[in-house]
């Protein structure tokens, strides 16, 4: 079965969590992931410049090695990214900022890429509000 997964949630969010334990039992149970969608405050997952105090998991880390581990389709909505500070190498130079704060593996990309995500997914699931 493919899924499609969207996550609405910021890092700080425990469906941010869930989301990822969600994401790594569907490979383990066999199955497939079209492509996992971030949106609204879950894009801050995709900044490289965010700190956790040490005596804090870094969720957006973990997030970064399990799409890099299994070759995952991670995609950043770009409306809600440059809303929130979260630029690639592209949008920085576009918008002409100083600096780009994400980049693989994560792609900043519109919403019609969930869409077409959903078409192509048997199951779509989404956390956060």
């Amino acid at each position: 079965m493919k899924f499609a997964i969207a996550l609405l949630a910021g890092p700080q969010d425990p469906a941010a969590r869930s989301a990822l334990n969600f994401a790594k039992a569907v490979l383990t149970g066999g199955h497939q992931i079209s492509r996992l969608f971030f949106y609204r405050d879950a894009v801050h997952l995709a900044s490289n410049l965010a700190v956790q105090p040490q005596d804090e998991a870094d969720l957006a880390a973990q997030w970064r090695e399990f799409i890099r581990e299994n070759q995952l389709d991670a995609v950043v909505c770009i409306a809600a990214a440059l809303r929130r500070g979260v630029l690639d190498e592209a949008e920085a130079y576009r918008w002409e900022r100083p600096a780009a704060n994400s980049g693989k593996p994560w792609e900043l990309s519109g919403l019609g890429q969930w869409v077409d995500a959903m078409q192509m997914a048997d199951r779509a699931v989404t956390f956060g509000t």
